[in-house]
């Protein structure tokens, strides 16, 4: 499976994106990494030039919500990525727990799955995902 990894438009963090991409890569996936501080209008052309099957958004600095709620209205704003799966993972704010109104909010923007930290849940997001492609 193709995944474009990216990080959120604000946040500067590096390490997540690494890790990641290693993670991503060690259970048979192909990476394409844009790197941090990706822009909404960024992502969307980045997944209308690479064609990825999944897009995996990692925020670290607090400001996923805020991030990622734009990155997803942009992608389902342009047609031909109006059924990509997105995953929003780590901190959708700085309050330093999980915000039920902000999880719901994504949702109904158009994320596939927000899962804070857990690798597991990505991992089996990505394991369904990959049972139910249909091979070109």
């Amino acid at each position: 499976m193709k995944i474009l990894l990216s990080g959120t438009a604000s946040d500067s963090h590096t390490w997540n994106l690494v890790y990641l991409r290693l993670f991503l890569e060690e259970h048979g996936h192909e990476v394409v990494g844009l790197g941090p501080c990706v822009d909404a209008g960024l992502l969307a052309d980045a997944c209308l030039r690479h064609a990825p099957d999944t897009v995996v958004l990692s925020s670290v600095n607090g400001h996923g919500y805020r991030d990622g709620l734009d990155a997803v209205r942009a992608l389902r704003a342009e047609p031909a990525l109006a059924a990509l799966p997105v995953v929003l993972g780590g901190k959708l704010g700085v309050v330093g727990r999980r915000q039920d109104e902000e999880v719901r909010s994504l949702l109904d923007a158009g994320c596939d799955a927000v899962l804070g930290d857990d690798l597991d849940a990505l991992r089996a997001f990505l394991a369904v995902r990959a049972r139910t492609e249909v091979p070109a």
